[in-house]
């Protein structure tokens, strides 16, 4: 059996239905990724990922910072969706101030350990996106969960799954959950 990382990254309020930066799609994603774990149990590594500013950022995120101060002061708006309470009881949460979370030392290295990383979370077309291109770039094998994923719209969150087609089958595989989990329930056997 696979040893595979599941990488839950920036399931924060503010993408929920009612946040600022509302990914449609955020909730059914987080249902799906909760259920996996759920499903997996012991049998996956799991890491939480959450993006916060870093007042003293420098260049192109000072301005990005600036112009979104609102929504990072806003404390709710940055904590972690309800639905993964129980989750973030028993798995890490690492904080990071970029798109990607292999920014994250303790990502980076459970990466590195890992046969293959489930990318899952938000938002597709940026720090979803970000991460897998690290990913790739350090020669890690992707799964990206279609389902497990959600953008700031459709339109932009398809982009995302034309890019990484196009990196397919080599460094990334496109699935839902039920077939990854499909998938393991075979090698299983």
């Amino acid at each position: 059996m696979k040893k595979d990382l599941l990488l839950v990254i920036d399931m924060q309020n503010v993408y929920g239905e009612k946040g600022a930066w509302c990914c449609p799609g955020a909730v059914s994603a987080a249902e799906k990724i909760k259920d996996l774990i759920r499903k997996k149990g012991s049998d996956i590594r799991v890491i939480f990922t959450r993006f916060i500013s870093d007042p003293g950022a420098e260049g192109a995120w000072r301005d990005y910072n600036r112009e979104n101060e609102a929504i990072n002061s806003d404390v709710y708006a940055n904590e972690m969706m309800d639905i993964f309470s129980e989750e973030l009881s028993r798995y890490p949460l690492y904080t990071k101030s970029l798109y990607s979370s292999l920014a994250i030392p303790e990502v980076r290295e459970a990466a590195h350990k890992a046969d293959r990383v489930l990318l899952t979370g938000v938002v597709a077309e940026c720090c979803v996106l970000f991460t897998a291109v690290s990913l790739i770039d350090e020669g890690i094998p992707v799964i990206y969960l279609r389902d497990c994923t959600a953008g700031l719209d459709s339109e932009t969150e398809k982009a995302t799954e034309t890019v990484l087609n196009g990196l397919s089958p080599i460094h990334v595989k496109m699935m839902t959950s039920e077939e990854y989990l499909s998938e393991e329930q075979r090698t299983a056997l």
